[in-house]
C-alpha cells in the first residue's frame, strides 16, 4: 500500500467525516506549491479558500511568527500585551474605520457581526429588544455555527441541525428591489458577500452594491460586509467593495488576515458601532492574542504596499481572458469573478466539479469543486504568470480529454 493510501485510511479512521479531500497528503507546501508524502509536487489553485493569499511559507509572515513565539504567544484579554494597539490601530486604518473587535475563525467574526447589529439596532436605533431583523441572500455562505446556518439555503449545511435561530429575512442575491421590500422599522443589519464564493464565485450585478449602501443608509440600517473570503487582495482591490466605490458600515474579516500561519478574523467598523459593548458582554479567550496580533500586523504592512492587490489585478485579468476562451468551446458553460478568482462552470456532459478537480490533481493542479458543476480557481497572489499559464494548459488539456 503507498504512503497516500496508508495516510488517508488512516484519517478516514480516526476522524469525523465531515469532509470529503481530495486523495492527496500534503507534507510540505511553499509559495504556490504542495508536496506530497509521495514527492510529488501539486499547483495550489485553492489557496485554502483565499486564507492563503500571500502563498505557503510566505518569508514574511515565518519571520514574523518565528520573532513572536520567542516573545509570548497568549495572554487573554485578561490583561494587555504590546502588539494589540498596534494591531487594532493599523487595521482600523486600512479599513477606514475606528476600532477593531479580533476573533479567530470566520465564522466567530460573522457571530459577532450579527451581535454587534443586534446590541446596536437595540441600543442606538431603538428596536423592541428581541424583535431585531437582519436581511441576508439566499447562496449565502458565512460559516457553519448553528446560528449561521439557520439563515442558509445550502441543505448540505443547514439540513437536520434545527431548531433555527430567528430573526433573519432571506431575498435573492443581486435584487435591490427585493431587499428593499424586505427592510423594515425593526431591520438592524443587512449583511452580504460582496462576491459569494462557496456559491461558484457569484458577482452582483453592476451597481448592486452602490444600491445596497444607499438603501441602507436611507433605511438607517447597518451594511455589514463578509469580505472573509473576498477581501485582502484577492479581487484586485483591498476590499471587493471598492469596486463600486461602497465603504459599509461594518467589515468582517479572517482567512488572508492570518496569512495562512494563524486564524485571525476580526469585526472592524467605527466607534458608533463597535462602541454598544461593555467589558464582559462579549469576548474570546484567543482573540488578538500576541501571535495572531504580529502576524496579522505583516499581513497589513504587506497589503499597504499595494503590490498584492496590483498582482491580483494584472494576473486577474488574465486568468479571466484565458478562461472565457473556454466559454462556448463545450466543455464550459460560463465563468465569473474578479481578480484572482474564478468560478468555471462545467458542462455536466464532461463530468462534474469533483471528476474535474480529480483528473486535474492528476496532472499537478488542485482546484475545488462545488454545488455539483463548478470549479473554483484562486491560486495564491504570489503565483507566478508561468505557473498561472501551466495551471491553466492542464485545466485545457482535461477538458479537451471530455
Amino acid at each position: 500500500m503507498s504512503r497516500t493510501a496508508d495516510a488517508i485510511r488512516s484519517a478516514d479512521a480516526h476522524s469525523a467525516h465531515n469532509y470529503h479531500p481530495l486523495p492527496i497528503v500534503v507534507t510540505s507546501a511553499e509559495g504556490a506549491w504542495m508536496t506530497d508524502v509521495e514527492g510529488r509536487r501539486y499547483l495550489d489553485m485553492l489557496a485554502g479558500y483565499s486564507a492563503l493569499n500571500f502563498g505557503h511559507g510566505n518569508r514574511r509572515l515565518i519571520d514574523a511568527a518565528h520573532a513572536q513565539l520567542e516573545r509570548v504567544t497568549l495572554t487573554s484579554r485578561a490583561f494587555h500585551h504590546d502588539r494589540f494597539a498596534d494591531f487594532c490601530a493599523e487595521l482600523a486604518a486600512l479599513c477606514g474605520k475606528e476600532a477593531v473587535l479580533p476573533m479567530n475563525t470566520g465564522a466567530e467574526a460573522v457571530e459577532t457581526a450579527i451581535k454587534t447589529a443586534r446590541k446596536w439596532g437595540y441600543k442606538v436605533k431603538g428596536v423592541p429588544d428581541g424583535h431585531a431583523k437582519i436581511v441576508v441572500a439566499a447562496d449565502n455562505f458565512h460559516g457553519r455555527t448553528t446560528t449561521i446556518v439557520s439563515f442558509s439555503t445550502d441543505h448540505e449545511a443547514r439540513d437536520h441541525y434545527g431548531p433555527y435561530t430567528p430573526g433573519f429575512e432571506i431575498v435573492p442575491y443581486g435584487d435591490l428591489t427585493a431587499l428593499a421590500h424586505a427592510v423594515t422599522p425593526n431591520t438592524v443589519a443587512v449583511m452580504l458577500e460582496p462576491i459569494q464564493g462557496e456559491a461558484g464565485v457569484l458577482v452582483p450585478p453592476a451597481g448592486y452594491l452602490a444600491g445596497v449602501r444607499e438603501l441602507t443608509r436611507e433605511r438607517n440600517v447597518l451594511f455589514m460586509a463578509d469580505e472573509i473570503q473576498s477581501g485582502l487582495g484577492r479581487t484586485g482591490r483591498t476590499f471587493a467593495c471598492e469596486h463600486e466605490g461602497v465603504v459599509p458600515d461594518v467589515y468582517i474579516l479572517g482567512k488572508a488576515l492570518g496569512g495562512g500561519v494563524v486564524p485571525v478574523s476580526a469585526v472592524v467598523a467605527d466607534r458608533d458601532v463597535l462602541g454598544v459593548f461593555r467589558p464582559g458582554e462579549h469576548g474570546s479567550t484567543f482573540g488578538g492574542n500576541p501571535l495572531a496580533c504580529a502576524v496579522a500586523l505583516e499581513v497589513i504592512a504587506m497589503l499597504r504596499t499595494g503590490e498584492y492587490q496590483q498582482r491580483a489585478a494584472e494576473l486577474g485579468d488574465h486568468l479571466h481572458r484565458e478562461l472565457n476562451l473556454l466559454v462556448g468551446g463545450g466543455a464550459v458553460t460560463a465563468v465569473r469573478g474578479r481578480g484572482l478568482w474564478a468560478g468555471v462552470d462545467i458542462e455536466p456532459s464532461h463530468g462534474t466539479g469533483r471528476e474535474i478537480s480529480e483528473k486535474l490533481m492528476e496532472l499537478g493542479v488542485l482546484v475545488k469543486d462545488t454545488h455539483g458543476s463548478t470549479i473554483r480557481i484562486a491560486p495564491p497572489l504570489v503565483i507566478s504568470k508561468e505557473d498561472l499559464d501551466w495551471g491553466l494548459e492542464q485545466l485545457r488539456s482535461v477538458l479537451a480529454a471530455g
